[in-house]
């Protein structure tokens, strides 16, 4: 049983400076979990830029962030922010000139890292033009770039990046700012874990519960991040910490996208596209049900609803897994049966199997989902 979510103070994310049609997104309270990634293009060359940020939209990315490190970059946000579909955000790190310039351009939020902007005077003239426009920002620590102080007397610990961060939300505090994200990032489990623990603890206890953002940085390759990825973040979505999350891959960031809403809706808090029950195949198997799988993944990718499939290798458990799916279906040899709740709707010859599960599918979509349309929506 899931926990409640903890409490967060909502935070509102809009591009400043959009000629799109872009909508705004509240992260934090009591709105979904809201799914991130960032660019890997070079942000100067904002035409490619914004090529990516369309791919990881129509996946389903509802937040992008770009770097940020000089002039070029800066002048490329700016026609970035301008057509983007999704709320941009401006990752930061050593020079608070960058900072500014991301601000004046318009984006929805600024990522600082504390353990890399250190002189006070540059960070509030950065807060204070964020407090002018309205720019949240998120406190992005690092178990990578902590500050030098803390790094020696603490260590590479969770209370170390806890530390960090509640530096850097004093400094916003003091300075009239409290549109604040907090994140936590080490590329382990275990110590991401204690870290986000031990912070939403710490800001229940001074009561300012600001919204979290999840992550396991450096998180590996595509196998072994969805991995770690999958345990941190759904260790800590299980006990209701979390607000925003991004899946960070050493992959196409594209491929980021189906593993958040993978997490988010096998812990029953999000619902996008098909949730598809496969079977491990065996030796009872009389139809190849990778490639039937493969084949249902690809109608997935035509609709947005929703919807429950079983893709079952026999019918031993093809009728007990179909009651828990809208639709499911079961190989035979040479053909397959097609289920509505678990009742059959008939069997078809294996040529025909995958249109008759298309038009069950369609049918329930019509009966239960009649806002969902039949095709691919950008969130």
């Amino acid at each position: 049983m899931i926990r409640l979510r903890r409490e967060s103070k909502p935070v509102f994310l809009k591009n400043k400076n959009d000629e799109s049609d872009a909508k705004g997104i509240w992260i934090g309270g009591d709105h979904p979990v809201v799914v991130q990634s960032m660019t890997t293009t070079d942000t100067a060359d904002y035409e490619k830029t914004l090529t990516q940020v369309y791919e990881l939209a129509m996946e389903g990315c509802e937040v992008v962030r770009c770097t940020v490190q000089d002039a070029r970059d800066a002048a490329g946000l700016l026609h970035i922010v301008k057509r983007s579909p999704v709320p941009i955000v401006a990752d930061i790190h050593f020079d608070h000139r960058m900072a500014l310039a991301a601000i004046q351009a318009g984006v929805a939020k600024l990522r600082l890292n504390p353990g890399n902007i250190r002189d006070y005077a540059k960070t509030k003239e950065v807060v204070e033009l964020a407090i002018q426009r309205g720019t949240p920002i998120r406190i992005g620590v690092n178990m990578g770039s902590l500050a030098p102080d803390l790094e020696k007397t603490m260590g590479h610990t969770p209370e170390a990046m806890v530390e960090s961060a509640m530096r850097h939300v004093q400094i916003l505090e003091d300075l009239g700012h409290t549109d604040i994200i907090i994140s936590l990032k080490a590329h382990d489990v275990l110590t991401t874990v204690f870290a986000y623990r031990l912070m939403d603890k710490r800001l229940a206890e001074r009561e300012t519960p600001y919204a979290l953002h999840l992550g396991i940085t450096e998180a590996g390759m595509l196998r072994d991040g969805t991995i770690k990825s999958s345990l941190g973040l759904g260790l800590l979505l299980f006990e209701g910490i979390g607000d925003t999350l991004r899946v960070s891959l050493a992959a196409d960031p594209v491929e980021e996208i189906p593993v958040c809403w993978g997490i988010l809706k096998a812990l029953g808090l999000r619902e996008k596209g098909f949730e598809i029950t496969a079977c491990p195949s065996c030796g009872r198997a009389e139809i190849d049900v990778l490639e039937l799988g493969r084949s249902v993944e690809a109608i997935a990718k035509e609709y947005t609803a929703p919807v429950k499939v079983a893709v079952m290798g026999c019918v031993v458990n093809g009728p007990g897994e179909s009651k828990m799916a809208d639709v499911g279906v079961a190989g035979g040899k040479g053909k397959g049966a097609i289920y509505r709740k678990g009742e059959l709707v008939g069997t078809f010859p294996e040529e025909r199997l995958l249109g008759a599960l298309r038009l069950e599918i369609e049918k329930v979509i019509a009966e239960q989902y009649p806002d969902y349309k039949h095709e691919i929506q950008l969130t």
